[in-house]
């Protein structure tokens, strides 16, 4: 009887000794948790006042200044024997564009002027020997005066209209490009026909085109960057100049010119496809990186810091662009606002910031580096 109460008092023992055991264990497992439950970590950054820009869209091509390119055509009529350049080359001061032959009929007309002039002049020569003997007149002296002139005067003109040489060479008027060629080789052309077009370098205008809408935001005078539509090239500051009133009936865009620099024709060349962003309202907004903004149905919103809770602030966003956004609303430069970790909070919950904010970070390491040096 004693044995039996011995065996049940032993196991009793060892069923309270291993549930002591369970209950060290639970206490470590609560001393492993957080000290601090029901926060939100988040990142924060400090809002910046900026001036912004709104911009329009519009797209073309860089072309010739229409003020500065010029047609080069002749006086008269010829046929082309040779062609030294092509449309949309790049020419020298002086290079050799075009070979020219004259007109047959000019030509006839030049020597036929010649003759006269040959003529006229042994005319005064025996009309002046003749006054001398006092077997001439001063009468007819004076005629054979006036018709060498008259021959030098049409002999001059003949040279003119192209009958003076038996080829004629056309060179480049300074550097620049050949942005058109109206002939080709063997062509007979008349007198005033428009041979080809010649743009100097450093004179590009762009040619763009908007969508009609947009029209009543433009006006000359506004900043508008150009850059190439292909390739990754510099971006050009230009001008606008023209606002077009009536809309291109082949592209149904509304029309724009921009003067481009000096320096433009450096990267662009006549005929380049290019893309532009006008400059049209400036004003000032907070920039705050563009994670910090969130929207949901009642709109565009953020969270700022407040005595270690969220509080949420109402924003009109109006520079969406960019991996910094511009948004309107009462915020102010001593605020913090939460760029990570906002997604998972509501207005008034606790949070905690990580470390440092984004901005005192970036301060702490530029001291850092200045304290190095």
């Amino acid at each position: 009887m004693n044995r039996s109460v011995f065996t049940h008092a032993a196991l009793a023992a060892l069923m309270l000794a291993a549930l002591a055991g369970c209950g060290k264990g639970g206490g470590a497992d609560d001393d492993e948790a957080p000290e601090v439950k029901g926060t939100v970590l988040v990142t924060t950054a400090a809002p910046v006042s900026q001036t912004f820009h709104d911009t329009i869209e519009a797209w073309g091509t860089a072309v010739g200044d229409p003020h500065r390119a010029s047609t080069i055509s002749l006086g008269h009529g010829g046929q082309v024997i040779g062609l030294a350049v092509a449309a949309g080359q790049s020419v020298q001061r002086g290079q050799a564009l075009l070979r020219i032959a004259p007109d047959p009929v000019a030509r006839n007309a030049f020597l036929q002027a010649q003759s006269a002039l040959d003529l006229a002049n042994g005319e005064l020569k025996r009309t002046e020997q003749m006054a001398a003997q006092h077997l001439a007149t001063q009468s007819q002296l004076a005629t054979a005066r006036k018709a060498l002139d008259d021959a030098k005067a049409g002999l001059e003109a003949q040279r003119a209209l192209g009958g003076g040489g038996t080829e004629e060479t056309i060179h480049a008027p300074a550097d620049g490009v050949v942005t058109a060629l109206n002939i080709n080789l063997g062509d007979r052309f008349q007198a005033g026909t428009a041979l080809l077009t010649f743009a100097p370098a450093q004179a590009l205008v762009a040619r763009l085109g908007a969508q009609p809408e947009e029209g009543a935001h433009l006006k000359p005078g506004m900043s508008v960057e150009v850059r190439a539509a292909y390739g990754a090239g510099e971006p050009l500051h230009g001008q606008l100049d023209v606002v077009g009133h009536a809309i291109d009936a082949q592209t149904h865009l509304l029309p724009l010119q921009v003067a481009l620099p000096p320096q433009a024709s450096n990267t662009l060349v006549a005929g380049a496809a290019v893309q532009a962003s006008i400059d049209t309202a400036s004003y000032t907004a907070w920039a705050v990186p563009r994670s910090a903004v969130l929207n949901d149905d009642k709109g565009d919103y953020l969270f700022v810091v407040d005595h270690d809770k969220a509080k949420r602030v109402d924003v009109t966003l109006k520079h969406p662009d960019g991996d910094t956004v511009g948004v309107q609303a009462p915020l102010d430069a001593t605020m913090q606002v939460i760029v990570t970790g906002n997604y998972e909070l509501n207005d008034d919950d606790a949070i905690r910031e990580q470390d440092e904010p984004a901005d005192k970070q970036q301060a702490s390491a530029k001291d850092k580096q200045e304290s190095a040096k």
